[in-house]
């Protein structure tokens, strides 16, 4: 049987590029090679395409070097790539893609609409799904229909940070300090940042600001940080429930890659009823976004019980990643879970 193209692409314009590199490197590692032929393709911070040789490249960054350039066809009729070098163009036809790429650029709709108009079968949320949760704003909104508990939050435009005063009279008439102030659409907690204060308030808004037009403000949820994976394998199921032990005062992007004292525990104590809760709740808002293949739901769990916070279309697949940890949980290791992923991706419809 003739191997099926899958062309693997990795790193991109978003503040998680380096996450993404180790996303991929483990995600490669697990692909049936007996399969499928493999083409990687990393894309730099500064939007370069390059075709990349093995897996030993990514892990050095040597990749960013490569004097190969991707040109990705938009074409429906030619289904391909083109690579490009100082003395030849050679066509790869393509049939499947699998999107390693965190944040913007990646996990947001835009690259999912290329594949859309390529008809190029893809691993992972749709357009839709992907382009509302990124937006945490926007996935808030829809969540709101569901009667499922969240923090209050206000919603805020770069554009409206120049009448400071009545931001900040928005925020401290709907929310009590202290509160949390996020980009909306950027990733792994990059520009969040907490406020006790007014002050603080305005430092983290223009702060903000610096990672993407909209900004969340939301009150503090005072309890444990808890997530759930989402698979759809023809049926959509939930994992078990993981928790986050941050080692600093909440999860950021320090905290989450580079401290070696955050920790994740895949069997926590939480009643059977809460875990369940909690499971549903993931099904109901991933099947509320239209979202495919997979997800990360995050959640909190205080005194009065579980409260969204956020969702993830393209969670992290590195060796502290919570995705596939609770899979491997249930039974199911990165090889067949990434399989699975694969498969959907061949065989689903867009509907």
């Amino acid at each position: 049987m003739e191997k099926q193209v899958l062309v693997v692409i990795f790193g991109g314009q978003s503040s998680e590029h380096e996450i993404s590199c180790m996303s991929a490197t483990n995600i490669i590692k697990c692909i049936n090679k007996e399969k499928y032929h493999l083409v990687l393709v990393g894309i730099t911070e500064e939007g370069s395409w390059k075709k990349v040789n093995k897996v030993e490249d990514i892990q050095s960054g040597q990749w960013r070097h490569s004097k190969e350039e991707v040109i990705f066809s938009p074409d429906a009729t030619k289904k391909c790539i083109y690579v490009k070098n100082s003395e030849t163009i050679e066509e790869i036809k393509i049939d499947i893609a699998f999107p390693i790429l965190h944040g913007v650029y990646g996990e947001d709709g835009t690259i999912q609409g290329l594949f859309e108009m390529a008809k190029i079968p893809y691993v992972g949320c749709g357009v839709l799904a992907s382009a509302v949760s990124m937006d945490k704003l926007y996935t808030k909104i829809i969540v709101d229909t569901l009667n499922i508990r969240q923090a209050k939050y206000v919603g805020i435009t770069r554009r409206q940070l120049k009448d400071m005063d009545k931001v900040i009279e928005k925020v401290e008439s709907t929310i009590q300090y202290p509160v949390f102030i996020k980009p909306s659409c950027a990733g792994s907690s990059k520009g969040v940042s907490k406020a006790e204060n007014r002050e603080q308030l305005i430092k983290g808004l223009e702060e903000a600001a610096k990672h993407d037009s909209k900004i969340l403000v939301e009150e503090t949820i005072v309890g444990r940080e808890v997530e759930c994976a989402v698979l759809d394998d023809g049926e959509t199921k939930a994992s078990g429930v993981g928790e986050v032990l941050s080692a600093a005062e909440f999860y950021d992007f320090e905290a989450k890659y580079y401290n070696s004292e955050s920790k994740t525990d895949v069997n926590p104590d939480i009643p059977e009823e809460i875990k369940e809760q909690i499971r549903k709740n993931a099904i109901d808002i991933f099947h509320a976004v239209d979202g495919k293949g997979l997800a990360r739901v995050d959640f909190f769990l205080d005194k009065d019980g579980v409260v969204f916070n956020e969702l993830n279309t393209l969670p992290g697949f590195t060796a502290i990643s919570m995705y596939p940890m609770l899979w491997e949980k249930q039974g199911i290791d990165k090889h067949k879970l990434i399989q699975t992923l694969i498969d959907n991706a061949s065989t689903r419809e867009n509907d």
